[in-house]
C-alpha cells in the first residue's frame, strides 16, 4: 500500500498485482497428444503487394481476372532487363531541351550520339524555348504521334507595353482565357497561318511586379495552343499591349520536368561512359523504356500465345484475354500487354469492362498501332486439333480455299460446324419461293419484263446519242486537223518567202558593192592618168 498516493487512496483506487502468466510446458509428448500439428485448408489466398512493381505491372493485382490458365513461354522479357542494345531501340528519353537550338536539330544530335537510326521528338518547341521535350529512339518513335497529341503546361513570363495598377486585374484576365480559344499562328511559325480552335484548360497567375510590368503565369492547354498568341491576347484584354519574354515546357503528355528529366550533357556523357567502361547504369538512367508513356491507359493483359497474332493485325477476342482493367469504355484507347510487362500495341476498345467480364466470345479491342517486334513471340495460331483437320480437308478438296463447306464435305464436318445448316436453310428458302403460284408470279414477271424493255429502250437510245456525239467530235477533230495542217502550211511558205527575200537582198548589195568597187577602180585608173599627163606637159615646155 506504500507506492498508492493518498489522492488515490481517498478516491478507493487500488492497484491489483499482475499474474504472472504460467511458463508453457517443455514436454513435447504432452503438447503433441493436447493439439493437432497440421496444415488447415484454406479458401483465402496470399495478397500480392504489387503497389511497387514497375511500369505496366504496377497494381497488377487490382486487374480484373478472366483467367489465370495460360502457357508461359521463354520469349521476351522485362522491359527493365532487356539487352542493352533492346534497350536503347526502344526507349526514349525526357530531355531538357537547351536554349537557341532547334527541336530538329537538339533530335539529330541525339541521334549522332547514340548511333542509331530513328529518333523523334512529342511536339515542336521553339529555339528560344526550354523545358521537357520527349525524344523517342527508333521502336518507341510509334508512339510519337500519340504523345504529339497529349496536353502540355507551361510557365511563362510575359510584358506589357504599359504599367498596370491593380494585379487581380491580371488575375481576372487570366481566368476569363480559359476553354476554346481562336488563335491565328505568329508570323514566324511551323504551320500555315490560318484562324483555329485550341482549348485552355486552365490558367493561373504566380507573380505579378508592378515596377517591370511583368507577370508570371502557369498554363495547361491542348497541343498546339501558341502561348505567344496567348500573350498577346493578354495585352488585348488588359488595354495595355504584350508580348511573351520567356517560356518553359513544364509537362509533355504523362512526362514532366520531376520525372527524372535529362540535359544533353547527360546524354553525351552516359554514352561516352559506356564506350570506354561497358558501364549501362548511367545510360539505363537516361533512358527509359517506351512502357514509361502508357503508364496512363486502360490495360489488357494478353496470353503468351496471342502476342504474335496481334503483332501481325489480328483482332484481339476473348479467349485470349487474362486480365482486364476497370472503368474500360467502348472506342477509349487501351494498350496491350504480356505478362512479363511489356507493351504490345495500342487498341481501340470494343467492349466495356462489364461486357468482357459476362461475354463468352467477341472481340475485346482492335489494332490501332503495333508496338512489338514480330516474331519476338512464337506463332501459335492455326496449330490446334480442329485447325489440323481443316487445312487437310482444304488440301483434299473438301472445303474451299475459304473454309467453307462444299457438296463433298463430310457429314460429320457439318454437324462440328453447324455454318452447313444454315447454306441448307438458305437453299430450302429459295427452293420455295422458286416453286411460288404461277399467278402470284405472274403480276411479278410481267413488270420485270417492262423494266427490261424499258431499259433496252433507254440503253439504245443513250448508244445512239453515244454515237451521234462521237461522229460529230470525229469531224471536229478532223477539222481542227486540218486548220492546223494549213497553219503549218501557211508557216512554211511565209519562211521559204523570207529566205528568198534574205537572199535577194543580199544578192543586191553583193551587185552594189561590186559596182562600187568597179567605179571607185576606174576613178582610181583616171587619176592616175592624169597625174602622168601633167610631168610631160611640164617637161615640154622646158625645152620651149
Amino acid at each position: 500500500m506504500a507506492d498508492i498516493s493518498p489522492e488515490a487512496q481517498a478516491l478507493g483506487v487500488v492497484k491489483k498485482k499482475k499474474k504472472k502468466a504460467k511458463e508453457p510446458s517443455t514436454d513435447v509428448g504432452e503438447e503433441q497428444q493436447s493439439t493437432e500439428f497440421q496444415v488447415q485448408p484454406e479458401s483465402l489466398k496470399p495478397k500480392l503487394e504489387t503497389s511497387q512493381w514497375p511500369l505496366l505491372l504496377k497494381n497488377y493485382d487490382l486487374l480484373n481476372t478472366r483467367t489465370s490458365h495460360y502457357t508461359p513461354l521463354v520469349c521476351g522479357c522485362s522491359p527493365l532487363q532487356r539487352p542493352i542494345r533492346e534497350y536503347i531501340r526502344s526507349g526514349f528519353i525526357n530531355l531538357d531541351k537547351p536554349a537557341n537550338p532547334s527541336s530538329h536539330e537538339v533530335v539529330a544530335w541525339v541521334r549522332r550520339i547514340l548511333r542509331v537510326e530513328k529518333t523523334g521528338h512529342s511536339g515542336t518547341l521553339d529555339p528560344k524555348v526550354t523545358g521537357c521535350l520527349i525524344v523517342c529512339i527508333e521502336r518507341a518513335t510509334r508512339l510519337v504521334k500519340s504523345q504529339q497529341g497529349a496536353g502540355k503546361e507551361y510557365v511563362g513570363v510575359v510584358r506589357f507595353h504599359n504599367p498596370i495598377e491593380d494585379e487581380t486585374k491580371v488575375a481576372k484576365m487570366m481566368e476569363t482565357l480559359t476553354g476554346a480559344l481562336f488563335q491565328r499562328p505568329p508570323l514566324i511559325s511551323a504551320v500555315k497561318r490560318q484562324l483555329r480552335v485550341r482549348t485552355v484548360y486552365e490558367s493561373k497567375l504566380i507573380e505579378f511586379e508592378k515596377e517591370r510590368n511583368v507577370a508570371v503565369f502557369w498554363v495547361s492547354c491542348e497541343a498546339g495552343t501558341y502561348i505567344r498568341t496567348l500573350c498577346v491576347h493578354m495585352g488585348l484584354l488588359l488595354g495595355v499591349g504584350a508580348h511573351m519574354q520567356e517560356l518553359r515546357r513544364v509537362r509533355s503528355g504523362i512526362q514532366s520536368e520531376k520525372d527524372n528529366i535529362v540535359t544533353m550533357h547527360d546524354v553525351l556523357d552516359a554514352q561516352h561512359v559506356f564506350d570506354t567502361t561497358k558501364e549501362e547504369s548511367y545510360l539505363r538512367r537516361v533512358i527509359k523504356p517506351l512502357e514509361a508513356l502508357l503508364v496512363g491507359h486502360k490495360r489488357l493483359m494478353v496470353k503468351d500465345s496471342t502476342v504474335n497474332a496481334i503483332c501481325y493485325g489480328a483482332q484481339l477476342m476473348i479467349p485470349g484475354l487474362l486480365r482486364y482493367d476497370d472503368g474500360i469504355e467502348v472506342n477509349a484507347e487501351i494498350v496491350m500487354m504480356t505478362a512479363k510487362g511489356e507493351a504490345i500495341a495500342l487498341g481501340i476498345a470494343q467492349m466495356t469492362t462489364a461486357e468482357i467480364a459476362s461475354c463468352d466470345h467477341g472481340i475485346v479491342a482492335k489494332i490501332k498501332r503495333v508496338i512489338m517486334e514480330r516474331d519476338t513471340y512464337p506463332r501459335k495460331w492455326g496449330l490446334g486439333p480442329k485447325a489440323v483437320v481443316k487445312k487437310k480437308l482444304i488440301a483434299a478438296g473438301k472445303l474451299d480455299k475459304r473454309g467453307r463447306p462444299t457438296d463433298e464435305t463430310p457429314e460429320l464436318w457439318r454437324k462440328m460446324f453447324p455454318l452447313e445448316g444454315k447454306v441448307e436453310k438458305a437453299a430450302d428458302v429459295e427452293k420455295e419461293e422458286g416453286e411460288m403460284s404461277v399467278s402470284e408470279a405472274e403480276p411479278e414477271r410481267k413488270r420485270k419484263r417492262d423494266e427490261s424493255e424499258d431499259s433496252e429502250i433507254k440503253k439504245k437510245k443513250k448508244k445512239k446519242k453515244r454515237e451521234k456525239e462521237e461522229v460529230v467530235s470525229e469531224e471536229e477533230e478532223e477539222e481542227e486537223a486540218e486548220a492546223e495542217s494549213e497553219k503549218k502550211k501557211k508557216k512554211k511558205k511565209k519562211k521559204k518567202h523570207k529566205k528568198e527575200d534574205v537572199s535577194s537582198q543580199e544578192e543586191e548589195s553583193q551587185e552594189e558593192e561590186t559596182e562600187d568597187a568597179e567605179t571607185k577602180s576606174k576613178k582610181h585608173k583616171k587619176k592616175k592618168k592624169k597625174k602622168k599627163k601633167e610631168p610631160d606637159t611640164e617637161e615640154s615646155s622646158e625645152e620651149e
